[in-house]
């Protein structure tokens, strides 16, 4: 099938940012008084908008996080973005051949506006993205796994949900998804393929998508 939009989910496939942003997360979670190991970090809230951490540590302890917390955070993350961020290998040549073929493609990340634009500055992604291909968890009222993102970018890029191809590296990205009516290619570099069961394919290197979306 040859779809009419990709739409990549931005932390951990277009940029390597997982792993900073979630041992940022532990560490901060478990200054606070929330013990929280890096494991844990992925586990629970990879893929997730902010509102999930503060969701589950409400839920499991009856303690908000602090007011100030999202910014704290995101100014830890974004320092550590300028010294340590990368596109994911193989992404840009990704984004060429989609190009190339002229088949449209954005980008539906859990992650803030502001998150997004500065991983994409870091890594030079940002000429691949205008401003009309970025779309946030903040212009809609449910972050993933609720399918409102998915359908939000869909909508907004012109194209049916049935005709669209997002590619996720995380079970509440998938099941956002799935839930929206998407086929979706799990990207297992750092999800074991078991916890993206419910992809319609899964890839391990990027180097394998164009194909894939190719049928």
């Amino acid at each position: 099938m040859r779809y009419d939009l990709v739409v990549f989910d931005n932390d951990g496939v277009l940029v390597d940012s997982e792993p900073i942003s979630n041992r940022l997360l532990a560490g901060f979670l478990t200054e606070l008084g929330h013990p929280t190991s890096y494991e844990d970090s992925l586990r629970d809230y990879m893929g997730g908008a902010m509102h999930r951490v503060h969701d589950l540590v409400l839920e499991r302890t009856g303690r908000r996080l602090p007011d100030d917390f999202d910014e704290v955070f995101h100014q830890r993350v974004f320092a550590a973005f300028e010294r340590e961020l990368e596109p994911v290998p193989g992404v840009v040549g990704v984004l060429e051949k989609l190009a190339g073929d002229e088949m449209a493609y954005c980008v539906a990340s859990s992650g803030s506006h502001e998150r997004i634009r500065v991983g994409h500055r870091r890594t030079g992604l940002d000429r691949w993205f205008d401003d009309g291909r970025i779309f946030s968890s903040q212009d809609v009222g449910r972050g993933k796994p609720a399918p409102d993102l998915f359908l939000h970018a869909a909508a907004r890029m012109g194209v049916a949900p049935e005709r669209c191809a997002v590619v996720e590296d995380s079970p509440l990205g998938v099941q956002a998804a799935v839930a929206a009516g998407m086929d979706v290619y799990g990207f297992t570099a750092m999800t074991p393929a078991e916890r993206l069961a419910g992809a319609t394919r899964l890839f391990a290197g990027m180097g394998e998508l164009a194909d894939l979306l190719r049928g």
